[in-house]
């Protein structure tokens, strides 16, 4: 089995770009983040839990605070020193899921 490639960090115009399609997400340095509103503090718990599964899925790991019924999601590649596809896709996959977490709800 072949090692997997090292992400590379994106340029600040891929991540102007990728931010565009990211509606709530802001970069902060490194990091890109956003703070979800749930309608409960359960609901946060079982929306972290939903972040949980597609980030071990996907082998990278946000900073997570749940604060009440705010939950704030911090994104970065480590490895690389910045923000990476990773990152961005992983952002993605969190703002669908909770989306369809709000139509549950």
């Amino acid at each position: 089995m072949e090692p997997m490639a090292r992400p590379t960090p994106l340029t600040d115009a891929d991540i102007a770009t990728a931010l565009g399609g990211l509606p709530g997400w802001e970069r902060q340095g490194d990091e890109i983040m956003r703070t979800f509103e749930c309608a409960s503090f359960p609901d946060a718990v079982a929306f972290v839990v939903r972040v949980g599964f597609f980030a071990e899925a996907a082998d990278h790991h946000p900073d997570l605070d749940v604060r009440w019924r705010k939950v704030r999601v911090a994104l970065t590649t480590h490895d690389a020193g910045g923000l990476t596809q990773l990152d961005v896709d992983l952002a993605a996959q969190i703002t669908q899921a909770f989306a369809r977490f709000e139509l549950a709800t």
